[in-house]
């Protein structure tokens, strides 16, 4: 719990408000061991059906956006008739920011357990008609693979040593998926998921990607992709970092466009 306290206050989100997350905290150590699941207000218009031990997701219910910077990329670059693939979905975060917020398209992949959780905030949301699902992993070929069991957002493909179930897998490229944003958080198998969606990265604007390996970056960086820093509440790039994955875009000019015209939103009293 120390750790969790710690996360929360320095936590940029929360500088300046830090009295607003720690009541937030508080009231979730209450509710959620009242009820097996809570629906909370989030990013207005948007709710999560948050359940105890949802590590990054009940985050975003402590700091407004877990992953800072990420999400809030994410917030201010969608926009209705985009389409997002959050490759890795978890619960739904990413998702449901990009649909139920921002209004775009969102096609996602989760192969297991958060599988149910993921359909819970789409439902919760009403953005059913803007969401597809593939229960399946996402790598560099289609098939089967084994997928891990009880790492929350950890889960991943089995590498040497793990144990899991077989689940479907499916390629990028092998949906024809001409996408504006691509999320990657597969645990450590980003590399897989490239070498199958060429076709698909190629068609992108801006990626996420948790793990930067050097084919990763030198892959992108062939498609034309720059890495940048996103700051959000200055809505511009800069050269500190700062966010939890690693964001490459092109067309620099068209993206800030976009990142400086999209309208604020409420998050707990604050408009981002």
């Amino acid at each position: 719990m120390l750790s969790t306290l710690r996360y929360i206050a320095d936590h940029p989100f929360n500088r300046g408000g830090r009295v607003g997350a720690f009541q937030r905290f508080a009231w979730w150590q209450i509710a959620s061991r009242l009820s097996k699941e809570v629906v909370v207000d989030w990013v207005e218009p948007s709710k999560l059906a948050l359940r105890r031990r949802m590590v990054g997701a009940t985050g975003n219910f402590y700091c407004g956006l877990h992953e800072f910077a990420d999400m809030a990329f994410v917030l201010h670059f969608l926009r209705p008739g985009d389409l997002f693939l959050d490759v890795g979905a978890n619960v739904g975060s990413y998702t449901v920011l990009a649909s139920k917020v921002c209004g775009a398209r969102t096609v996602a992949f989760e192969p297991a357990e958060a599988l149910p959780f993921l359909h819970r905030n789409i439902a919760v949301n009403a953005i059913g008609d803007l969401v597809t699902v593939h229960a399946a992993a996402v790598g560099d070929h289609v098939g089967t693979a084994n997928f891990t069991r009880g790492r929350d957002a950890m889960n991943r493909v089995c590498i040497e040593g793990d144990i899991g179930e077989p689940v479907p897998m499916v390629t990028l490229d092998s949906l024809d998926l001409h996408p504006t944003l691509i999320k990657l958080d597969v645990e450590g198998g980003e590399e897989a998921v490239v070498r199958g969606g060429l076709r698909t990265l190629a068609a992108a604007t801006a990626i996420l990607t948790e793990t930067n390996t050097p084919f990763v970056a030198d892959t992108l960086k062939r498609f034309g992709f720059e890495q940048r820093f996103y700051d959000p509440r200055a809505r511009r790039f800069t050269d500190t970092p700062g966010g939890s994955n690693v964001l490459y875009v092109r067309n620099e000019d068209g993206v800030l466009s976009r990142l400086t015209s999209a309208p604020k939103r409420n998050l707990f009293g604050d408009a981002l």
